[in-house]
């Protein structure tokens, strides 16, 4: 099976689709991405901790949110995060993610077939 990998933004890493689709195929990763689309919306029960529009969303409201176990929320992130989906900044004890919207347009670049 060929792997489709196209250039990001900025040249440096190759975008791997079969991959970013992989990590966007489990559900609740793909509701996760949703809701990062929109953090100050989807999240706006919770205090920030830091800046959404800079750093995004902190772990524990992902996790808050979803209902799932800090452990399994950390593995869902860890594995967008490898895919290139999103971002992570760490803040004192506490990470944040961040849609890479540069990322997720060239995702859908790929797939409208217009590299």
């Amino acid at each position: 099976m060929a792997t489709s990998h196209a250039t990001r933004p900025g040249g440096d890493h190759p975008l791997d689709a079969v991959e970013a689709l992989k990590a966007l195929a489990n559900p609740a990763r793909w509701q996760i991405m949703n809701w990062l689309r929109d953090p100050h919306g989807e999240f706006s029960q919770w205090e920030p901790i830091a800046d959404r529009d800079e750093v995004g969303v902190c772990v524990s409201h992902l996790q808050a949110k979803s209902g799932l176990a800090q452990s399994t929320v950390s593995s869902y992130m860890a594995t967008l995060e490898r895919a290139g989906l999103v971002q992570s900044t760490r803040i004192g004890k506490w990470i944040h993610y961040k849609r890479d919207e540069d990322v997720m347009a060239r995702l859908a670049e790929v797939l409208r077939g217009t590299p």
